[in-house]
């Protein structure tokens, strides 16, 4: 876990300024963050995700002897997935039990495999996008995007750094802030990006993009602008990885399990892109009366571009 991360984690409450998880993103929270657990954190994790009602009933000494850990391994678990204590676990757990018993609790994804025909390959893509979408928005701490938003809506200017296809994220994001009037730069070489971090100060927002937040081509500009004093934010699949270090706000995705056929880009790039229309939403709403005409002028603009030719 980094420095940042058990700064946060140490602080009375255990969650600073983000919102505790509500029942519904506990499954798709320890998706995201198991893989970076220790093996007796994971246990613990795939315990009460797999058996909420269960877990729900046990104390933490229950608990730990179940799993074969420790109590303050059950406390850090729960503290890892977003809840102060225990006490509140168990509450979460309460609340996903009553979920699966009305039928509303997600339901396994199903791998694909070689010989499957098109239309169940259709099927189960449709399906992974959905939980995956679904699982990005139940985990998505609003007080962490709405800071962001108000960052973004007053920047000066904004870089965006990413690599692969986080760098086509980066791009769809700094495309549709040049369309609302804003300075917005996205940087997928790793030199001109942190040339361009340089440039970058107080009233500034720079946004890098990783999945794995470990990413050395994203975090380098990332760290860069953080000691301009930049605003800095990263959207992430690893809220605990190193990239969290320089950000001042993390908005965590959510993705579907990887696999040969499924890579983890696809899945990645899916939440990456919800995120990315969320924090365009709502920077357009607090920008509005300066981003719809700019958006119409856009518009228009373009509009020969789209019309029949004629011969």
């Amino acid at each position: 876990m980094t420095d940042k991360v058990k700064e946060i984690f140490s602080e009375p409450g255990g969650t600073a300024a983000h919102a505790v998880p509500a029942p519904a993103a506990l499954a798709a929270k320890v998706r995201t963050l198991a893989p970076s657990m220790t093996r007796s954190m994971q246990r613990v994790a795939e315990a009460v995700a797999g058996d909420p009602a269960g877990c729900a009933a046990l104390t933490v000494t229950g608990l730990a002897e179940l799993t074969g850990t420790s109590e303050a391994t059950v406390v850090r678990t729960a503290r890892i997935l977003g809840y102060p204590g225990y006490r509140d676990l168990r509450l979460a757990l309460a609340g996903l039990a009553a979920q699966q018993q009305s039928g509303r609790a997600p339901a396994v994804t199903a791998d694909i495999a070689l010989d499957d025909p098109i239309a169940d390959v259709v099927a189960k893509l449709a399906y992974d996008e959905q939980q995956t979408l679904a699982d990005t928005a139940a985990g998505l701490d609003t007080v962490q995007l709405g800071a962001a938003v108000t960052a973004v809506a007053a920047a000066r200017r904004v870089d965006i750094y990413g690599v692969g296809a986080s760098a086509l994220v980066g791009q769809d994001l700094a495309q549709k802030l040049l369309r609302i009037g804003l300075v917005a730069h996205a940087h997928s070489d790793p030199h001109l990006a942190v040339t361009n971090a340089v440039q970058l100060r107080s009233g500034d927002v720079a946004l890098a993009i990783t999945h794995s937040g470990s990413t050395g081509d994203a975090i380098e500009p990332l760290r860069v602008a953080f000691d301009r004093g930049a605003t800095t934010v990263a959207i992430t699949g690893r809220p605990d990885g190193p990239v969290s270090q320089y950000a001042d706000h993390v908005l965590t995705t959510s993705t579907a399990r990887e696999s040969e056929l499924r890579p983890a880009a696809m899945s990645s790039r899916t939440s990456q892109l919800l995120v990315v229309d969320c924090l365009f939403v709502g920077v357009m709403q607090r920008t509005y009366d300066t981003a719809a005409p700019a958006l119409a002028s856009s518009y228009e603009a373009l509009a020969h571009r789209h019309s029949p030719r004629t011969r």
